[in-house]
């Protein structure tokens, strides 16, 4: 059982919603060169597959919205136009047929030029996110606050809704992110606490994979469980598949969305009775990633009699090693004990037939 959701408005990014009871989004971002055209579809169409629902491009120059162009035609992915400083790209961003666009009013400070993004987003339905990293805030607020802190942050996202909304645009995401978690954690505390719009989450520049999965963990972990964030975009210095791996990890621990199957595994100790249980561990975990995202069952992997039977016992299958046999366990009941050096073949024996007889369950909201 999840959190309950923080209650919000309800955004339409193309054919998904954000807020407003829809699951908690997980979205990626491109780090190809968008003008490489084949090289941006190909990325996209990978990064769907690792289970991005929504994808930013990031769109710095006239040439890189030819290529959105020629991108939009060929996915049905939600595509956001990511834009800074020029207000016309973010214009021509949705001209080129994003489905969203996030832009900074950090760099785009003249209302008059920020004015025209809002009308020509309010003429075509689609949604802007107001992203505000603690490195852009204003600088006025960054004076009346005493630095680009967790106040000055919600600060420049109500004072520029409030400016959409003076110019009757209200479809709107916002994301306050920075490099520190507590910082990040305070930041959208206080925006839940004064706005109704959906929240993007996310630590930004949070670094390679290990450091920003446990900086992201720390940070969105507390916000989604007090119902805090309709949509996550993990930051990661490399594979853009991996911020997608580490968003689902986050989501799936918090009981918020199911996407495949989990492996529950003991780290080993003097009492493990496998010879390389580590290994098992990973030829089993590869063997279910290979499986459907809609089977969604938990598979327990544990070394011996202390925990292992526990465990075993709580996962829709599980196996719990003792000095004489590999126990099986599935929904709760021993089905077989079979000698150790079988564990592995009789594990995946009952792996295969659950997979063909687990129906999928529904998707979890937030």
């Amino acid at each position: 059982m999840g959190p309950a959701p923080r209650r919000t408005r309800r955004v339409q990014v193309g054919h998904l919603g954000i807020g407003g009871g829809e699951p908690v989004r997980v979205q990626a971002m491109t780090k190809t060169d968008t003008r490489d055209t084949q090289a941006t579809l190909d990325q996209i169409r990978a990064l769907e597959v690792a289970g991005a629902e929504i994808i930013r491009l990031a769109l710095p120059d006239p040439e890189s919205l030819a290529s959105l162009a020629r991108l939009r035609p060929h996915t049905t992915a939600p595509l956001v136009g990511d834009v800074h400083f020029d207000h016309r790209l973010a214009v021509g961003a949705l001209e080129a047929g994003a489905d969203k666009i996030r832009i900074n009013p950090g760099n785009i400070p003249d209302p008059a030029r920020l004015r025209q993004v809002v009308e020509a987003a309010k003429q075509r339905g689609v949604p802007i996110r107001i992203g505000i990293n603690s490195g852009s805030v204003p600088m006025a607020l960054v004076r009346e606050y005493g630095g680009p802190n967790a106040r000055a942050m919600v600060a420049a996202a109500v004072q520029t809704a409030t400016l959409f909304e003076e110019w009757g645009f209200s479809s709107l995401v916002i994301s306050l992110k920075s490099s520190s978690v507590a910082e990040t954690i305070e930041a959208n505390r206080l925006l839940a606490a004064q706005l109704d719009y959906p929240i993007h989450l996310g630590v930004t520049a949070a670094g390679p994979a290990l450091q920003s999965a446990v900086r992201s963990s720390l940070a969105l972990g507390p916000l989604l469980m007090q119902g805090i964030g309709d949509t996550v975009r993990i930051s990661i210095t490399g594979d853009p598949g991996r911020e997608v791996e580490v968003a689902w990890e986050i989501l799936r621990a918090l009981g918020l969305r199911q996407r495949g199957p989990i492996v529950v595994s003991c780290p080993t100790c003097a009492r493990c009775h496998h010879p390389d249980l580590p290994a098992l561990v990973e030829r089993i975990s590869t063997r279910l990633a290979q499986a459907d995202v809609s089977a969604s069952i938990t598979v327990a992997v544990m070394g011996c009699e202390v925990n292992g039977p526990g465990e075993a016992r709580e996962a829709d299958l599980g196996i719990a090693l003792s000095k004489t046999a590999a126990h099986i366990f599935r929904q709760g009941r021993v089905i077989a004990h079979v000698p150790i050096a079988q564990a592995e073949q009789a594990l995946l024996k009952q792996i295969e037939a659950l997979l063909r007889e687990k129906p999928a369950p529904p998707d979890k909201g937030p």
